[in-house]
């Protein structure tokens, strides 16, 4: 005679508490492991019959994970852009500016950037970095200006919000700067800005957006803005702050056609 075992009943309130015990490991797996080195390329058409390619990358942070930063270099090669942009915070100290430039000097393509707070506050010498930035044919600009290759696009690269640069009329002026709250305070209207600084929150909550962001972010958070001072956009970075962590917010690697 066999003994016919009772068939398990898996009610609804048992599938309930087994997707709120997994749903927390799931999330860490994801935010922790998974989402902070999954580089996102999103590209971004401005022109019907775009003639200069670019791409942005912010707020590296970094902090000795040199595979990140290698990986995020070969992205931009792979894409061949005429040049790139980076928009401050490569790093929190001193000590890790020498090895982050030495793998960005890999780009292949001219180089400009800007610093942000975190670039300041490590009292690195800026003196690697302009050399590291010039060796690729960009520079490294803190309130300055220069031509970007093919001569149809004019940087701007800022380290105080009232410098006294202004656009020149009868070529597309781009503006790069770490803080989105800029744009708010610039005098002037430039037909693109490129920011950082926020990270987009690190986690964010569909519907909602980011559940934390620095100062200076300006109510700018992640993505494209108007602003009165131009069309914004603000790059989720590359890096992370604090924790290293993302939820719904994958560092991101910013293609612009012009």
């Amino acid at each position: 005679m066999s003994l016919k075992l009772p068939t398990p009943r898996f009610s609804r309130r048992r599938w309930l508490a087994h997707m709120l015990w997994a749903a927390p490991s799931a999330l860490a797996l994801e935010g922790g492991i998974v989402e902070p080195g999954w580089i996102a390329v999103r590209t971004r058409r401005l022109s019907a019959t775009p003639r200069t390619r670019f791409v942005q990358f912010t707020d590296v942070h970094h902090k000795g994970n040199e595979a990140r930063l290698r990986h995020l270099v070969a992205l931009i090669n792979d894409l061949k852009p005429d040049f790139a942009c980076f928009t401050g915070d490569l790093i929190e100290e001193s000590r890790f500016a020498q090895p982050a430039l030495a793998i960005l000097s890999a780009i292949q393509c001219p180089l400009f950037g800007v610093p942000g707070n975190h670039d300041h506050w490590s009292h690195a010498d800026f003196g690697l970095f302009r050399r590291a930035f010039h060796a690729t044919g960009g520079a490294w600009m803190m309130d300055d200006v220069r031509m970007a290759p093919g001569g149809r696009i004019r940087l701007m690269g800022l380290d105080r919000p009232m410098a006294s640069l202004r656009p020149a009329p009868g070529i597309f002026n781009l503006v790069l700067m770490h803080y989105p709250a800029w744009a708010d305070r610039l005098p002037y209207k430039a037909d693109l800005l490129l920011a950082g600084h926020t990270h987009g929150g690190q986690v964010r909550v569909p519907f909602y957006g980011a559940l934390v962001t620095p100062g200076e972010s300006g109510g700018y958070e992640l993505g494209a803005y108007e602003t009165p001072a131009g069309p914004l956009y603000v790059n989720p970075g590359i890096g992370t702050l604090f924790m290293d962590v993302r939820v719904n917010c994958r560092p991101e690697l910013t293609v612009f056609e012009v």
